[in-house]
């Protein structure tokens, strides 16, 4: 998802030349009923991969019996039951997946923590046999040849693909009045907290899945929000990688300058065993060519308890005081970070909302760059941008039933990459957010990471008006290309908030440390019920 402090709107990614003639299959309902059914007991509710590693080591569990019961559980909740409508399709091959490395396990052979671990991936990745649609009913059968990158690496650490997760159609980019978390081939993700609430997005099927329990772990993407804010509302940990850290190739586009994947996890012990198997240098993604000579083989070398002793953190208070009860757990989560040792002062980006209509600017110019490329590079079904907006006329009741295309019609305007208005926009809001923004913070008081409420409770989903953000913390990080981690603090009505934990480039290492040290002593995440709607005390 994209989200744009601009107009506290919009989301993250995706792409098609052929003529609009063949009938696309029926859009999904925007907002299922609102009735709510209990969620069966599942043998794994909560279960991390070390957990599941350990049963699997010791003789308790296979990966064909740990993929069956979460497929179970998918057809149980996701399909049926509370209808969350989070995974837009199930690996057709993924039991064969699962008994193969069952096989490897039997003959000694064990890849790593990832070893039979069931994985979701935010449809807008390419993995075979399925197809990548961003949502779009026009790409519902376009059915990339090869994985992605980051898919590849997946794989040889012997990850199980489970299936593909939904998300805000062409991952928020399409439209100004959006509702996140909507496809045209997917329909309405919604909230396991409340169903009548908004996942956001837009990894919004990636958030709502695991949250729920539907596979130990995911992958979303960002360009700005997209990771972090589906997993704040969802009670799950972040990570948004620096750009460069996990390959793009095989991903629809939204930004070359600012798309990355990362996981969303559960625990903090997971997104480290994610990154870890995810992070690798592709010759075929320029960023790669950014990456420092020497960076950690293992993130979860840095899962340490104690790293808030001693850690100086800056609280950026301009990204407060939008909503009281999330200020509230901010400062129960400050008292949390003093209890564990950290130094805690206030702290300012001094460039903070100087890049906004430049983001915008940027963002138009490289979709459509970048979505002609994939597309054709993808032998897609529609091979340029200006086809997708010929779609979505010609089958605008499917496509468009709550709102239009105008971020499609603003980016198909602008010119080439070679534009000066482009490149002097990109540079000055790299410059704006990174040097003078996120790092003249951290400098100024020799800080070890700023931090912010990510993101604040989830919204009712309303198709008619679209999204209703009032505020979140992870813009500058997006922009200046920076890791940022959120992380559970605690529930406003029983609605999940999140810390974000925001440094410099290539500090994942030092926020890990940091989102794991909080982590533990604060224990905030709670597993989601399935309520139809939030309940309120009675204030008469």
């Amino acid at each position: 998802m994209r989200l744009l402090p601009l107009a506290l709107s919009l989301a993250c990614l995706l792409a098609a030349c052929q003529p609009a003639s063949r009938p696309p299959k029926k859009a999904a309902d925007a907002v299922p009923p609102q009735t709510a059914a209990a969620a069966p007991a599942f043998a794994f509710e909560e279960a991390t991969v070390a957990d599941l590693q350990a049963r699997m080591a010791a003789g308790q569990l296979t990966s064909h019996a740990l993929v069956q019961a979460y497929l179970d559980r998918i057809a149980a909740i996701d399909a049926a039951g509370p209808a969350l409508r989070a995974v837009i399709e199930r690996n057709p091959d993924a039991l064969k997946e699962a008994d193969a490395l069952d096989a490897e396990r039997k003959a000694g052979k064990v890849r790593g923590p990832l070893h039979g671990i069931p994985v979701l991936l935010k449809d807008n990745i390419d993995a075979v046999p399925m197809a990548n649609s961003a949502g779009s009913l026009a790409l519902a059968e376009h059915h990339p040849k090869t994985d992605a990158f980051l898919v590849a690496q997946l794989r040889a650490a012997g990850a199980v693909i489970l299936g593909k997760t939904n998300l805000s159609e062409w991952a928020n980019f399409r439209s100004t009045r959006s509702t996140s978390g909507w496809s045209g081939r997917g329909g309405q993700t919604r909230n396991p907290y409340a169903l009548d609430r908004n996942p956001c997005g837009s990894s919004a099927g990636t958030g709502t899945a695991i949250a729920a329990n539907l596979a130990t772990v995911g992958i979303g993407t960002e360009t700005d929000g997209s990771i972090i804010c589906p997993s704040a509302v969802a009670g799950l940990v972040g990570l948004k990688p620096t750009v460069g850290l996990v390959s793009r190739s095989g991903i629809i586009p939204i930004s070359i300058s600012q798309d990355t994947a990362g996981p969303m996890t559960r625990s903090v012990a997971d997104a480290a065993v994610l990154l870890t198997a995810i992070a690798a240098a592709d010759p075929k993604d320029p960023a790669s060519a950014e990456r420092p000579a020497s960076l950690p083989t293992d993130y979860t070398a840095y899962l340490k308890a104690d790293a808030l002793k001693g850690a100086r953190i800056g609280v950026v208070r301009k990204l407060m005081g939008y909503q009281p009860d999330t200020d509230a757990a901010m400062e129960r989560a400050i008292a949390t970070l003093k209890a564990a040792g950290a130094t805690v002062v206030d702290a300012d980006i001094p460039t903070l909302g100087q890049w906004d209509q430049d983001e915008l600017t940027v963002l138009l110019y490289e979709f459509k760059d970048g979505l002609n490329r994939y597309l054709a590079d993808s032998h897609a079904p529609y091979s340029s941008l200006a086809a997708l907006i010929a779609f979505n006329k010609a089958h605008a009741a499917q496509e468009m039933p709550y709102f239009g295309q105008e971020l499609f019609e603003q980016a198909q305007a602008k010119g080439p990459l070679t534009d000066p208005a482009y490149r002097t926009a990109r540079d000055r809001i790299r410059r704006l957010a990174g040097p003078e923004g996120i790092d003249a913070a951290l400098k100024a008081q020799q800080l070890d990471a700023l931090v912010a409420p990510a993101m604040s409770p989830a919204w009712p989903t309303d198709p008619i008006n679209g999204d209703h953000f009032i505020g979140a913390g992870y813009g500058a990080a997006a922009v200046a290309r920076y890791p940022s981690l959120t992380v559970p603090m605690g529930d406003v009505h029983g609605l999940p908030v999140g810390i974000v934990f925001i440094g410099t480039a290539w500090s994942e290492p030092r926020l890990i440390a940091l989102g794991y040290a909080f982590e533990q002593a604060s224990k905030a995440r709670t597993p989601p019920r399935f309520l139809p709607s939030v309940v309120l005390p009675d204030a008469r």
